[in-house]
């Protein structure tokens, strides 16, 4: 085997197919990647059996192979390598990087045993890359962490139609997305649920926002994998087993009172406060008909507080009282300028909803309130 490539073509795609190599693994071989040169393209491969990513490249190859090598080694080399082409070899069981007068020398892993990659499911159809990777991020804020209760931990992907839905929950708050997708396969403008790794999706959505599309490829009856590509990289990634809760019912906020608040203005302000709270401390949000919130945290003498301005319907004033940190996620998931609150008190419900600039979105407005974050208030007020 031997190939010769431009050092960040190199860079890139060990980079990327380096993002799902375990960080501790009993099994050595996972933590290599799977180099292929052949007929004029470097193909670079890595798997942890939930996730296989692949990327393919141009490159010159002189002789043609595969060899297995430590993923993070390989990876640490190509962040010193001068800039310029690098040429690689396998010289017997050490493979060789070399460029600008720098040589290494890598140990290589059986070839043998390292398993056979997942085939790729189905081309299903695709979506704006940028728009996708937006609305994951959006949402993958509210999948949980808790490896005990892995539905949680996953987002929920919705096809139906051109609509996608992509949604989380860790029970204390739930996050809704939709956007338009563009179904390619026979059958694939039917209804198709399945539910992911949030961490994983996140990652490949992000690294593949770039792309002009994200192709999405799916097993008949779902197999129990979901594919991703663009721009010449493929993941594919292994399906959770169950769905989260329906939320429909959740997300029927009737008799609430609407406050809307400048969404930059008011993170910023929850930011500021929260300083001076202890660990799960709450912040707690006063408004009044008058046009303003006071926002409030801590306790004694170590407080804070600051007031903004924020208009409200449906009630004379409101308090409720939120986690900041679940709070800032929520606001922080906005691009909305502005962000509609539906309260129903404390201890209950609150959804938010961003508001476009002329005041269109939010709530009852199903072509712009495209993106939900539902928020259990504290149940006692500061």
């Amino acid at each position: 085997m031997e190939f010769r490539v431009d050092r960040a073509v190199l860079a890139e795609a060990v980079g990327w197919a380096g993002r799902v190599l375990p960080a501790r693994t009993p099994v050595p071989v996972l933590g290599g990647l799977l180099l292929e040169a052949a007929a004029g393209r470097l193909t670079v491969s890595g798997f942890d059996f939930e996730t296989a990513a692949r990327i393919e490249t141009e490159a010159e190859t002189a002789v043609d192979g595969q060899v297995l090598v430590p993923g993070r080694r390989l990876l640490d080399i190509c962040r010193v390598l001068p800039d310029g082409p690098v040429s690689c070899a396998l010289e017997g069981t050490r493979f060789t990087v070399e460029a600008g007068g720098t040589r290494f020398g890598l140990s290589t892993l059986p070839r043998e045993e390292y398993p056979a990659l997942p085939v790729p499911p189905e081309p299903y159809g695709s979506v704006d890359a940028g728009a996708f990777a937006t609305a994951v991020a959006q949402v993958a804020v509210a999948a949980g962490r808790d490896d005990t209760l892995p539905v949680l931990t996953g987002v929920q992907l919705c096809l139906e139609g051109d609509t996608m839905t992509l949604s989380a929950s860790d029970r204390y708050r739930y996050a809704v997305r939709r956007l338009g997708w563009k179904p390619e396969a026979a059958g694939a403008d039917g209804t198709v649920e399945v539910l992911l790794p949030a961490r994983r999706l996140h990652d490949v959505a992000r690294s593949l926002a770039r792309c002009d599309r994200v192709g999405i490829a799916l097993a008949p009856g779902h197999g129990g994998l979901i594919g991703f590509d663009g721009g010449g990289m493929r993941a594919v990634v292994r399906l959770l087993e169950g769905r989260l809760p329906r939320y429909g019912s959740l997300f029927d906020m009737a008799g609430a009172a609407v406050a809307e608040v400048e969404c930059g203005v008011m993170a910023e302000a929850v930011r500021r406060v929260a300083v001076v709270a202890e660990a799960n401390s709450p912040v707690r949000l006063d408004f009044a008909a008058g046009g303003s919130v006071q926002l409030r945290a801590g306790e004694g003498d170590d407080v804070a507080a600051q007031r903004l301005p924020a208009a409200l319907d449906g009630a004379e004033e409101a308090s409720v009282a939120f986690n900041p940190g679940y709070l800032l996620d929520a606001l922080n998931s906005f691009e909305a300028p502005r962000v509609r609150m539906q309260l129903l008190g404390t201890g209950q419900r609150a959804l938010l909803t961003g508001v476009a600039a002329d005041g269109s979105g939010g709530a009852g407005d199903a072509s712009q309130g495209t993106h939900q974050h539902l928020l259990m208030t504290v149940r006692q007020l500061l």
